[in-house]
């Protein structure tokens, strides 16, 4: 199970890289190719080698022939010269014999290199052609794989039959023929291994501008670009087109949307703020009444509206905000609004960036700030940290702890709902840690309550980030 697991995860891993899939595709078939080539050349060669084998055992064998007959006392005689020396080397594999076939020519005559037999098939298992030539493999003296051209012919006036045999070393010319072969399979080798790497290059190559347009994309992730740009290869270019066309077309949606909230919030203002005056003015607890519930009206407007805002920008490319520049104009404003108490504010390097807006990031902090300064005894503090890496999207934390009272753990999850308060006697409307939650959820962050070290409430805001 273990090692079908990994071959299926190596494969998947492998198929999922477009140059992996050109590079091995291309490859096979260059191997593929240069086997048959190797394989046509080693036979051709192969071919040609044994006919040009047979053809001077045939002249060697004719020349034996037209060397060789019989004398007035009928015997054979005759010296044939071949001018090839491995005839005089003994057990060489190359020999040449007449053999008399009728008792009356005498005994046979031998090459210097022949020293034993060489048996011969009989007739009906290897006949002879029309030329009464015939032509066998057999083991010579030394061992050797041999073969054989034999003719029977007429020597003498009386009819005598004699039989003449040429073997030649087939051993021999299979060890050229396997050196040759060899000798192509190396060469076509270092051939396809440098054609496979000059495609690898090649391919590698043709897939550069592919790597620009992620490093772009990367580019306009980052904030630090809007758009694709460069030059792109034209089966590149019309891609580079459409992604700019998709930001521009969601750049008009983002803007509209913006717009339409804008504009939303704009007609209700003048309303509301109408409905809140008349409350007062009719005063008593008609009109507390009246102005509370106007009140709560805007309160519960303004949250839907910062939360349609943040849906609308969540997955936007271009919105990011440095951190520690926003918690610094949020701790400057908590610090005058509440002098007497000790803030402790230990922010964050200039290179973190939260992957959103601005107002987003204050709005969180704002509302857990507030809710902190609001029960906290003495003490504040706030810090950042970054969680151990995952393999999500890169995240960042702010922890903001009071010395107050606290949460008990079963009431946490009730302080995040929209309008829950725990304690009456707070001012407030109970929206600002249910709004925390949402904009949070957004982001696809994360947002929970513990007790801190100080006494008092731990709140832990998990968002997004990005490379400055």
């Amino acid at each position: 199970m273990l090692r079908s697991g990994t071959a299926s995860f190596l494969w998947s891993f492998l198929t999922r890289s477009l140059a992996v899939r050109v590079i091995a595709f291309s490859s096979f078939w260059a191997i593929i190719a240069l086997v048959v080539i190797a394989t046509i050349i080693s036979a051709l060669f192969r071919q040609v080698s044994q006919r040009g084998f047979d053809s001077v055992l045939l002249a060697h064998l004719n020349n034996v022939i037209g060397s060789v007959g019989a004398s007035d006392n009928r015997r054979l005689q005759g010296n044939p010269n071949l001018d090839d020396l491995r005839y005089l080397q003994p057990n060489s594999g190359w020999y040449w014999s007449v053999e008399p076939v009728t008792n009356d020519l005498g005994p046979a005559l031998r090459s210097a290199s022949l020293t034993g037999n060489v048996p011969a098939p009989s007739t009906r298992e290897v006949p002879f052609n029309d030329f009464f030539q015939r032509n066998y493999i057999a083991v010579g003296p030394g061992g050797h794989q041999i073969e054989v051209f034999e003719a029977e012919l007429v020597v003498g006036d009386q009819g005598q039959v004699a039989r003449f045999r040429v073997m030649g070393n087939r051993s021999e010319l299979e060890d050229e023929i396997g050196q040759f072969i060899r000798q192509v399979y190396g060469y076509l080798a270092m051939f396809g291994a440098g054609m496979i790497a000059i495609n690898v290059f090649a391919i590698l190559y043709g897939l550069r501008p592919l790597n620009r347009v992620q490093q772009a994309l990367a580019d306009i992730r980052a904030g630090t670009a809007r758009r694709l740009e460069g030059s792109f290869p034209r089966e590149i270019a019309a891609l580079a087109d459409e992604t700019n066309a998709l930001i521009d077309n969601n750049r008009r949606i983002i803007e509209r949307s913006r717009k339409q909230v804008g504009n939303l919030a704009h007609s209700l203002k003048t309303p509301l703020a109408v409905v809140m005056n008349e409350g007062r003015a009719v005063g008593g607890e008609r009109g507390a009444l009246i102005t509370a519930q106007a009140l709560a009206l805007q309160q519960q407007l303004d949250h839907y509206l910062q939360r349609a805002r943040a849906a609308a920008q969540r997955d936007t490319l271009v919105f990011r905000t440095p951190v520690r520049a926003a918690l610094e104009r949020m701790v400057r404003v908590m610090t005058k609004l509440n002098p007497a108490i000790e803030f402790d504010a230990r922010l964050p390097g200039v290179d973190l960036i939260f992957a959103g807006e601005r107002e987003d990031l204050e709005e969180i902090n704002g509302n857990l700030l507030e809710n902190a300064m609001k029960w906290a005894r003495t003490r504040v503090v706030l810090h950042t940290e970054l969680p151990s890496a995952s393999k999500g999207p890169r995240m960042f934390r702010i922890i903001i702890e009071d010395d107050g009272p606290g949460i008990p753990e079963e009431q946490a999850l009730e302080a995040v709902k929209r309008g829950r308060r725990l304690d009456e006697t707070k001012p407030g409307t109970g929206l600002g840690l249910a709004i925390v939650t949402d904009l949070v959820e957004e982001y696809g962050g994360a947002f929970f309550l513990e007790r801190s070290s100080l006494g008092g409430l731990k709140a832990v805001v998990e968002l997004p980030r990005v490379e400055a």
